[in-house]
């Protein structure tokens, strides 16, 4: 099979397109012929490890400190056809339809990977297609987490800042679902995007700095974790919630023992994805309440371009691959 490998840490030039022995699962293993995957930030991160402090020397501990030994092929989304099952499988059979999230067990850059029936897999919603239903497990349940937790009520206003990308686009939509009023920040070529996805009001970061407006707000949502932690909890009313989705060390250590004034409320991310979590999005998803917003499609054998353009940061939502598959095993 074909796969995307990856032996050094570097720019998106070290991604190769490669021939690989097709695996074979597991007892409680479902084999998956890959369809689509997603490049992330993240993706871009683990490939170069140039993300946070905090993130790097686990990283490099985890995979390899001075080159990808544990893992070499990347890629966190994915939907595809369960092609085969391990002889203790139940939850899913041959044929089933799939979308799934990785983890740090990664491999979805690849035509078939092995997945364990207990991951984050679900059967795929009916009306959205392979290259819809990879952008989900990510961006869509991520902001599903972060959004059902903070118990959203209609009429609260709610601003997203980083709206702009996977998770940002489907937070607003489920922020309005929910009845909010949305705020969405962003740079100036992805805000005509999120007006229409349902952003009842937008905010260019590079020409106005919503800690400094004065505007108070129910609920922020900081995607990107870069926002004034002190500002913004200034701008929460009474009750409110601060969502942090990609905190460093010192907004986890602030997050976690600051003693809130007036009942406001830290969120910090945990990587949690549930099965509630799964099936509510799926339930929106195929009622028509929300959908995903994708910037560009690659094929395969360019994702090394499409690594170059998610890290200029101009991505609108989402960038698929689409997997190409061979007759070779």
């Amino acid at each position: 099979m074909k796969a995307i490998i990856w032996t050094k840490y570097g720019p998106p030039d070290v991604l190769q397109l490669k021939e690989v022995e097709k695996p074979l699962p597991k007892n409680h293993e479902v084999l998956i012929k890959v369809n689509a995957t997603t490049v992330t930030v993240g993706d871009c991160e683990l490939r170069s490890l140039k993300g946070p402090i905090l993130f790097r020397l686990p990283m490099r501990l985890y995979i390899g400190f001075s080159k990808p030994k544990r893992i070499t092929i990347l890629g966190q989304e994915l939907a595809g056809e369960i092609e085969a099952i391990g002889e203790d499988v139940t939850r899913f059979r041959k044929g089933d339809q799939v979308f799934g999230w990785t983890g740090l067990r990664l491999g979805a850059y690849a035509e078939y990977i092995c997945f364990p029936e207990d991951g984050v897999l679900a059967i795929k919603p009916s009306n959205m297609t392979y290259e819809e239903a990879t952008t989900l497990p990510v961006g869509g349940l991520e902001a599903v987490h972060f959004l059902r937790n903070s118990n959203i009520q209609s009429g609260e206003k709610v601003l997203i800042n980083g709206a702009g990308g996977s998770i940002g686009t489907f937070a607003v939509q489920l922020a309005r679902y929910f009845g909010a009023k949305v705020t969405a920040v962003d740079s100036t070529e992805k805000l005509d995007m999120l007006r229409s996805i349902g952003a009842d009001q937008v905010i260019d970061y590079a020409q106005e700095d919503f800690t400094k407006s004065g505007e108070t707000y129910d609920v922020i949502y900081d995607v990107i974790g870069k926002s004034s932690f002190s500002r913004s909890l200034d701008l929460l009313k009474q009750n409110g919630r601060y969502l942090l989705g990609n905190p460093g060390l010192s907004l986890r250590v602030r997050g976690r023992s600051t003693s809130m004034r007036n009942g406001k409320k830290v969120f910090l991310w945990e990587g949690s994805r549930t099965p509630d979590d799964i099936n509510f999005l799926k339930q929106l998803i195929e009622a028509g309440k929300i959908k995903p917003v994708i910037d560009r499609h690659y094929p395969m054998e360019q994702i090394a371009e499409a690594h170059h353009y998610v890290e200029t940061g101009q991505k609108k939502g989402n960038v698929v691959i689409t997997m190409g598959h061979s007759n070779k095993t």
